[in-house]
């Protein structure tokens, strides 16, 4: 790292008084044997050990890495322990606050550097997915040329937010939610540790799951919670976090959640999915857990309508009036009282009758329309309005259903070439079981053969 006078200044205090920082910048690990987790990354002959200098010589230098993976699993302590461990000069932007120019400048610097006196860079781009397109292409020739090595964090999907030319250029690594013993190891070193609390306060069981459920495998949150419960804790004299002290402060858990990002999609699709799987409870966790992330009713509301059609169908027709109603409501009252109608709403779509045959309907009929199978309209179907119509012979020959006894009028209604196709296949779960007995009549008296 290349650190300014004034930076170089706040390093030289913090590290003669490291109480002054918070508690998670205290406990950042000094080596890749003191991370916490992601030991999957981090084998012998991986490309952080390589980043570090470790078996990096030779003709196959370390490669640019992308970092993905959710806030506190350690993408920017990685990046921290290679700027203490690597003997290459290291450079830290972050996409939050750089842009072009400022990637343009380390590029340059690396050149010389590398060119100068044989130093290479390497180059940590905090929150990558901020970067537009035109941003990242400006990292393109350097990390092609390895002029730079380049640690990218993103908490985003770099298959959505990352432009595909540096996906291919560089390894992508993606970190896991800690578990939590991975997240116990580090709060029971931060009691301990001369760095963190030095033994001030004690931690008991009760107290260590409540802060583990808080934390839902976010070192961050973990750390940062404790700092605070254990601030109260002294402030009281304490020399143990109750379990109520730590409730008093931190009041409820913070919901893994971004709705600009995967989790939003994520937890959309579970919900969907439960939905889907008749699991009414899965289906109220991920309507809950959409609900304390304040997420906007009308886009829960939309899914459910969705899932009406797309899953529930003929089954029971009364599932999408219900999410029409639902989605209606939402609009008119918003949160927090839309909460209830949008549980009426998820709860009688879960326990509704499934079928799909609406949806592979369209789907096969579409297939056939985009594969080119569409054929005229038989002419007796045709438009015979117009002045002139009769002389093509359009309408000619059409029988009208309501003339006959029983309202069906068996002639052609579909193209020459798809007479015969049929698309809507019922099942017999709930009401589509009287639509199943109704297309097995229709078709019959239509001389259509039987599905």
């Amino acid at each position: 790292m290349e650190p300014d006078l004034f930076t170089a200044a706040a390093e030289e205090r913090q590290e003669k008084d490291p109480t002054g920082s918070p508690l998670a910048v205290r406990m950042r690990p000094r080596t890749l044997d003191e991370v916490v987790g992601q030991q999957h990354l981090l084998k012998p002959g991986s490309p952080l050990r390589r980043l570090v200098g470790e078996g990096a010589s030779g003709p196959a230098g370390p490669s640019s890495v992308i970092l993905w993976g959710p806030p506190g699993t350690g993408k920017t302590t990685l990046a921290y322990v290679v700027s203490k461990a690597t003997n290459k000069r290291f450079v830290e932007l972050s996409a939050i606050t750089a842009g072009v120019k400022e990637v343009r400048a380390v590029i340059d610097g690396a050149r010389r550097a590398v060119g100068g006196y044989g130093k290479e860079t390497v180059l940590f781009l905090d929150e990558i997915h901020r970067f537009s397109k035109a941003q990242q292409d400006s990292l393109l020739p350097a990390v092609e040329n390895r002029w730079v090595t380049l640690i990218a964090a993103t908490t985003e999907n770099p298959y959505f937010s990352v432009i595909s030319p540096l996906l291919s250029r560089s390894l992508l690594l993606t970190l896991e939610p800690l578990t939590d013993d991975d997240v116990r190891d580090l709060l029971r070193r931060a009691l301990t540790d001369e760095r963190g609390l030095g033994d001030a306060v004690t931690l008991p069981e009760d107290t260590e799951e409540h802060l583990l459920r808080i934390a839902g495998g976010d070192a961050r949150r973990a750390l940062t919670a404790l700092e605070a419960a254990a601030g109260a804790a002294l402030d009281k004299g304490e020399p143990e976090i109750g379990l109520t002290t730590l409730e008093e402060t931190v009041d409820r858990a913070a919901v893994k959640y971004d709705r600009d990002g995967d989790q939003h999609y994520d937890v959309a699709s579970a919900l969907i999915k439960s939905i889907r799987g008749s699991d009414v409870d899965a289906a109220l966790h991920y309507l809950a857990r959409m609900i304390e992330a304040g997420e906007d009713p009308r886009f829960i509301a939309r899914r459910l309508m969705i899932s009406a059609s797309e899953d529930i169908g003929l089954a029971d027709p009364n599932a999408l009036q219900i999410a029409v109603a639902a989605a209606q409501a939402v609009a008119m009252i918003g949160f927090p009282e839309a909460a209830l109608t949008l549980s009426h709403a998820t709860i009688a779509l879960a326990l509704a009758p499934k079928s799909n045959a609406a949806t592979t309907a369209i789907g096969a009929a579409l297939d056939d329309v985009r594969k080119g199978h569409a054929g005229p309209v038989p002419a007796h179907l045709r438009d015979s309005h117009y002045k002139g119509a009769g002389k093509l012979g359009h309408g000619q020959g059409y029988v009208y259903p309501h003339d006959l006894p029983e309202g069906i009028a068996a002639q052609q209604y579909a193209p020459d070439g798809l007479k015969e196709r049929t698309y809507y296949t019922p099942t017999r779960h709930g009401a589509e079981a009287r639509y199943a007995d109704a297309v097995e009549w229709t078709r019959g008296h239509l001389g259509r053969k039987p599905s």
